[in-house]
C-alpha cells in the first residue's frame, strides 16, 4: 500500500511537470519591422535587385531586338548569314541568362548581399529570442510568421514586444 501511495505521487509530480512546460511565440515579421537597420537592409536591398532588374531588361530587350529584325529579314539572307545570326542571338540570349544566374541565382550576388546585410540582424534577433526563452524557462516558442502552423494563439503568449525591448528599439 505504502509503494502505491509513493508510485502515485511520484507519478502525479511527473504529470505535473510536464503540464507546468512554458511555450510561447513570437512574430518575427513584426519584430524585424520595429529594427531601423533591417529596414535599412531591405531598401538597400530593394535598390541593388531594381539595378541588376534593370540591367537585365535591357539585356532581354537587346534578344528581343536582335530575333525580331532577324524574322524580318530571314527570308532575305542566305542560309549562312541565316546561321550566323542565330548563333548571335543564342550567345546573348545565354548572356542574358548567364548574368540573370549570377545576379539571382540561388547562390547569386542577391543572395550574397542578403546574407551580408540580413543575416546579422536576425542573428541578433534570434539571440534575444534566446535570452528571452532562457531567462523565462519557455521550452518551446513559436514563430508564427513562418507559416501557418498555428491555428489559434493566446495574444498573451506573444513575445515579440519583449524582443524588441530586448532589441533596444
Amino acid at each position: 500500500m505504502k509503494k502505491l501511495i509513493v508510485f502515485s505521487i511520484v507519478m502525479l509530480t511527473i504529470i505535473g511537470f510536464g503540464f507546468a512546460q512554458k511555450y510561447a511565440y513570437v512574430d518575427s515579421e513584426y519584430i524585424l519591422s520595429k529594427v531601423p537597420s533591417y529596414q535599412g537592409a531591405q531598401s538597400n536591398l530593394d535598390a541593388v535587385s531594381d539595378k541588376w532588374q534593370k540591367e537585365l531588361d535591357v539585356k532581354y530587350a537587346e534578344v528581343e531586338k536582335k530575333y525580331k529584325e532577324y524574322q524580318a529579314e530571314s527570308t532575305l539572307l542566305s542560309s549562312e548569314m541565316k546561321t550566323k545570326r542565330e548563333d548571335e542571338i543564342i550567345t546573348l540570349e545565354k548572356a542574358a541568362d548567364d548574368l540573370k544566374e549570377k545576379y539571382f541565382g540561388k547562390d547569386g550576388d542577391l543572395y550574397k548581399k542578403r546574407q551580408e546585410l540580413v543575416k546579422p540582424i536576425q542573428d541578433e534577433v534570434y539571440n534575444a529570442i534566446k535570452t528571452i526563452a532562457t531567462e523565462g524557462n519557455y521550452l518551446i516558442i513559436f514563430d508564427k510568421a513562418a507559416g501557418p502552423s498555428m491555428i489559434y494563439a493566446d495574444p498573451k503568449s506573444d513575445l515579440s514586444d519583449d524582443v524588441v525591448k530586448k532589441l533596444g528599439y
